[in-house]
């Protein structure tokens, strides 16, 4: 659960996209039509203008910028835009308001929106180590936006389910269960078939050529993605990179197929150069932000904390922080509202259509005023969900624990669910409150030493091989010269995850 740069809680940027997406794309599908694509020279399905595909990636861009926030670094934004420009006036798009942005997110992550919106993490920087690496990376995202990937597959959408789809979203039930529990987020960006994700590649190693990088630096990337999802899944947390991506084995394979048919010739890799713009990043989470620990998720910055149910799975994202029941049959969000205060969030919520209100009342929370409320949500084939708020006001703000289950189970879980409400209180442990990020470190090498001697000599609170992961080493006992620039994890690590 994170804060925008302007001191306010960052909102569900996701649900809001999706909804300016597709009032978007009720005014762009008037007119169908198949057309070449430049890019791929392939007829392709779409039923958007350019300007309508620039419309709705703008807007959701301003959606995401403002609310999940982007790095502090103008330093940092500025390289990685300037890498991203470049490949893209080499691409058949040149006059695309192309963007690029790294956002301040732990996961290994990158995506694209519509007309030339490209994002990656802190998350997959601090793990690349070279320039070439980063161009794979960004070639990628710009070869789903050449290829039009995005509105191909919408324009395909609406034509299988007859326009369907935009209604679907639009409608206030969907809307309605996207506000109270973030359902049915996974519509934000539509998934790319195996065929988009090759497609990419190819053009991303097309656009890396024509920029002068060494494209068998993107095969790397590949095997590092496949890495960290087998680091990353012990933890719960896949890379989302990867989640609708080929196999990444497959991928270095055709991409070293595909290099050396087109016999590219060896090109710039830039590795020093890039770990120095990465020197001092925020590595993992930021504790500032948010964290759990034996149960009980800790906001210092917000200062904040609540303990939720024991046993059940939390995550804290980027506009809310949520428990889920081991069975699934129940879930706990913590968030923050637009009121001023309880009474107003609660007429909100009783107000919001498909909500069947069953009263609220005043409360006391830890000496802080709140609201009660206890409503129900109707679905549609199924029982209701069962479900309660308790709306606190703390610092300024005014904050929504919110508690869904079946009918089946609310009777079971509503004592566990009452109690992570009842437990939400003020932050006062002077060590909580200074928590801090770790971050990346460069250390330039005194002499020559192998990656294990490195570890000992400069420790860092990170396992180890997540510690060779990020600092690109596959044989821990082989000699590194003396001079090489090596990323040290400093500071102590906070939280479980």
């Amino acid at each position: 659960m994170e804060m925008s740069r302007n001191g306010y809680l960052r909102g569900s940027f996701h649900g809001k996209v999706l909804l300016r997406l597709s009032a978007c794309a009720v005014f762009a599908a008037s007119v169908s039509g198949c057309a070449q694509n430049a890019a791929t020279g392939k007829s392709q399905l779409n039923f958007y203008s350019e300007a309508s595909e620039i419309k709705m990636g703008r807007e959701a861009d301003a959606e995401i910028s403002q609310q999940m926030g982007v790095v502090d670094d103008a330093g940092l934004q500025s390289y990685v835009s300037r890498v991203g420009m470049e490949l893209a006036a080499k691409s058949e798009r040149p006059n695309l308001p192309w963007s690029f942005k790294v956002m301040d997110d732990p996961m290994v992550n990158a995506f694209a929106l519509p007309g030339g919106f490209i994002y990656v993490t802190r998350g997959i920087l601090g793990h690349l180590t070279s320039e070439a690496e980063l161009a794979s990376v960004l070639g990628h995202e710009i070869g789903h936006v050449t290829a039009q990937h995005s509105m191909n597959q919408m324009s395909k959408a609406q034509l299988a389910q007859g326009g369907l789809l935009v209604g679907a979203v639009l409608s206030p039930q969907v809307a309605q269960a996207a506000q109270l529990a973030s359902q049915g987020l996974q519509l934000l960006f539509l998934k790319y078939s195996r065929d988009d994700e090759s497609q990419a590649d190819d053009l991303g190693l097309r656009y890396m050529s024509s920029g002068g990088y060494e494209t068998r630096e993107m095969p790397k990337v590949f095997s590092l993605l496949e890495k960290v999802s087998q680091q990353q899944g012990g933890e719960g947390r896949v890379p989302s990179w990867l989640s609708s991506h080929p196999n990444p084995g497959d991928r270095v394979k055709k991409s070293n197929q595909r290099i050396a048919e087109r016999n590219y010739g060896a090109g710039e890799v830039r590795g020093p150069s890039f770990v120095q713009e990465i020197d001092g990043l925020v590595y993992g989470n930021d504790p500032r932000l948010g964290y759990f620990e034996n149960g009980v998720f800790y906001h210092p910055d917000l200062r904040f904390q609540v303990r939720f149910p024991k046993g059940w799975r939390g995550a804290n994202e980027a506009s809310r922080v949520v428990a889920v029941h081991p069975d699934n049959v129940a879930m706990i969000e913590l968030s923050v509202t637009n009121q001023s205060s309880p009474e107003e969030a609660a007429r909100n919520l009783e107000q919001m259509q498909g909500v069947s209100a069953q009263g609220s009342r005043r409360v006391s929370v830890h000496g802080m005023n709140a609201v009660r409320s206890d409503f129900e949500v109707p679905r549609e084939g199924a029982t209701p969900l069962e479900g309660a708020a308790l709306f606190v006001s703390h610092q300024n703000k005014v904050y929504r624990l919110m508690g869904l289950a079946t009918q089946e189970s609310a009777r079971s879980v509503s004592g566990a669910i009452g109690d992570a409400m009842g437990s939400f209180a003020a932050l006062t442990d002077p060590d909580r409150l200074n928590a801090q990020p770790q971050r990346i470190e460069l250390v330039r090498l005194p002499s020559t030493m192998s990656f294990d001697e490195f570890a000992r000599r400069y420790p860092s609170d990170v396992p180890i091989e997540r510690l060779a992961l990020i600092n690109g080493i596959d044989n821990r006992g082989a000699s590194i010269p003396a001079g090489t620039a090596m990323k040290q994890i400093k500071g102590k690590r906070v939280g479980e995850g």
